[in-house]
């Protein structure tokens, strides 16, 4: 697909899915590539991308409404992405900032700072992935306190290295095999509004945020996890891989409350969520909320492996040798990382969340139509859609989901499944109304034919 072509309106599915070609790659790599790679019931073996568009080794076109996972954040190749890695890999690939210095480390570090709803200043440390930032923030809130105990949250998502992997907790999959997790975390129910866990006792008639606060204060702090013992809490401001499912602000201001109270460090995991995502930079600025320490990844490099960990200056005080990374920090990733923050700076997060709203409300019209879904959620372009039995009964259905998917592939929208029995979208930041509308077709289609 040349970029100097305007990309089809429409997807084009020339083939059966996978074609010839594709079958051929997927033969191979069942042989010589790990088979843990959690990929779902359709097989899409992209060739080349552009835009909100990626085709085929077997010459089909499909509408990506995923991003590589929410992370294609200025959509595949953008132009102005491409030539600055490029001009970055000509100059210098890599000098290991652990050791040598550059300029790109401390422009990208000043930038976040500026960004970041991390108080200022602030300090950041450069790894290659979302779970390598988690680690440094479990490790750096451990240092800070001197403390050993985390709160984390049922059906979160941190990462699989064996650190976050004790946080982690939304599929027992990541977790079988692994025995004892390495850290001690003790998981609280997250606030689901839609499908609210706490008792009504709990809640005080103030929904699910102040059921989960009070599991914390009432339960946990006065059984089996003192406060004083707590490293820190980690949360994600709305639950990825867990549905797509957001907090409220009363909730996320009762944790930095007793964040506060204990001693205790507020990590906020926005690697899913941040860099423009949700029609702000990140999810914390839709309520004000102000972490102690947040993790970011995904979206901040538009497809490059770069992660980073910012924290108040004032904590981030370890000596040389407390926590380093070879590549973390490579200069061709920050490069990629300053461009993309000033695409998004320059109109992608307000498109993010004028065309974000339009695609929520198309998928709430859609909603009112069909009784299999149960909640449309999120904001901006993370929204979460929910399929049940039926709207009485609120049972999940995974299998339609499941279904769903698939259909939605066969017509060429690409879009994955999160939690139990939802569908994420995440499309490339740049999705424009008229892309919405082709892929709500697509999507309407597939639940008729799927139900």
């Amino acid at each position: 697909m040349s970029a100097t072509i305007a990309p089809p309106r429409r997807p084009e599915i020339k083939t059966a899915l996978p074609g010839p070609n594709g079958r051929k790659i997927i033969e191979a790599d069942a042989k010589f590539v790990t088979p843990s790679y959690p990929r779902p019931s359709f097989k899409l073996v992209a060739e080349r991308a552009q835009g909100v568009w990626v085709e085929d080794v077997d010459g089909n076109t499909f509408l990506d409404c995923n991003a590589g996972v929410a992370v294609c954040s200025t959509g595949h190749c953008h132009p102005e992405v491409v030539r600055a890695i490029q001009d970055q890999a000509a100059k210098l690939i890599h000098m290991c900032g652990t050791d040598y210095y550059y300029q790109l480390m401390p422009d990208l570090a000043r930038k976040l700072d500026e960004i970041v709803p991390v108080p200022s200043p602030t300090r950041t440390h450069f790894a290659n992935s979302g779970t390598e930032a988690v680690e440094t923030a479990l490790k750096l809130a451990m240092h800070v306190t001197g403390r050993e105990k985390f709160i984390a949250f049922f059906n979160s998502f941190h990462g699989r290295t064996l650190g976050s992997l004790s946080l982690t907790s939304s599929r027992v999959a990541q977790r079988l095999g692994f025995k004892r997790q390495v850290l001690d975390v003790v998981h609280v129910p997250y606030p689901n509004e839609y499908r609210n866990p706490f008792s009504a006792e709990d809640c005080e008639g103030e929904g699910a945020g102040r059921g989960a606060l009070n599991w914390i204060e009432k339960r946990l702090f006065k059984t089996t996890t003192p406060p004083q013992e707590v490293a820190g809490i980690v949360v994600e401001v709305v639950q990825g891989e867990g549905g797509y499912v957001p907090a409220s602000k009363l909730f996320l201001d009762g944790l930095r409350r007793i964040c506060d109270e204990h001693g205790i460090m507020l990590i906020v995991d926005e690697v899913q969520s941040g860099m423009g995502r949700t029609g702000k930079m990140f999810a914390s600025d839709h309520c004000g909320l102000k972490p102690d320490i947040i993790t970011i990844a995904k979206g901040i490099g538009s497809g490059l492996p770069i992660g980073a960990t910012v924290a108040r200056a004032d904590l981030m005080d370890w000596k040389p040798g407390a926590h380093a990374s070879t590549f973390g920090g490579n200069p061709v990733c920050i490069a990629s990382a300053l461009k993309t923050i000033e695409l998004l700076q320059g109109g992608l997060v307000q498109n993010s969340a004028e065309v974000g709203a339009y695609l929520k409300a198309g998928l709430e019209k859609l909603m009112r139509k069909y009784d299999c879904i149960g909640d449309v959620r999120g904001m901006g372009m993370m929204i979460g859609v929910e399929f049940v039995k039926d709207k009485a009964s609120k049972k999940e259905d995974p299998e339609l989901r499941e279904r769903v998917e698939t259909a939605c592939f066969e017509r060429g929208l690409i879009i994955l499944g999160c939690g139990v029995n939802s569908i994420r979208w995440s499309p490339p930041l740049i999705l424009t109304k008229e892309n919405v509308d082709v892929a709500l077709e697509i999507f309407d289609e597939a639940i008729a034919a799927s139900i």
